[in-house]
């Protein structure tokens, strides 16, 4: 009961979408608007620059902190990922934003921050160095999230449970990037 009710506070903690909620504050366009039409951390770099970017990375990865913490109190380290998947299915589909969301990179990287702390920096510096020589922000997204989930299985011990909330949030994950993958095949 307590790891349903985990997962349904955190899909309900995933469906604010910062970046709508903010520009929508600030009368600025809604982020699902332009360039990848996803409401994230990048797309909102693309559309309103560094500093408003970094406002919605500080606010999606400590609110998924927050979700991960809360997590460890009440549950078995197995079990946490699987709050981590009702984060993510939040941040894809908002309840708030008629089921149009983000990607939930930035999410997963907040959640993974708790689990693997040294995983999660090891994946921010290979997006650096996977967007520096690619210069495509999907590739370096899609292998920092295979690096917080191999992180995160190591932080669980391989414990099936565990393994296979990983599994199931990284599929999310890569499936919220289809678009990316069929442009990139496009090419």
């Amino acid at each position: 009961m307590k790891l349903m009710m985990l997962i349904a506070g955190a899909y309900v903690a995933g469906s604010i979408n910062f970046p709508i909620l903010l520009f929508r504050l600030l009368k600025k366009e809604d982020p699902r608007n332009g360039f990848s039409k996803n409401p994230g951390t990048f797309n909102v770099y693309r559309q309103h620059g560094f500093f408003w970017a970094l406002v919605i990375l500080i606010l999606d990865v400590g609110r998924s902190l927050g979700v991960a913490f809360i997590s460890a109190i009440f549950l078995q380290t197995a079990l946490i990922p699987w709050v981590g998947l009702g984060l993510i299915l939040g941040n894809r589909l908002p309840c708030f934003h008629q089921f149009r969301g983000g990607k939930g990179v930035a999410n997963y990287l907040g959640f993974s921050v708790f689990i693997a702390p040294l995983w999660a920096l090891a994946a921010i510096l290979a997006w650096l160095i996977s967007y520096t020589f690619f210069r495509i922000a999907f590739i370096g997204s899609l292998t920092m999230v295979l690096i917080l989930a191999a992180g995160t299985l190591l932080a669980c011990k391989f414990d099936p449970v565990a393994g296979s909330g990983v599994l199931c949030t990284v599929a999310v994950i890569f499936y919220s990037h289809k678009s990316n993958f069929a442009a990139f095949f496009q090419r």
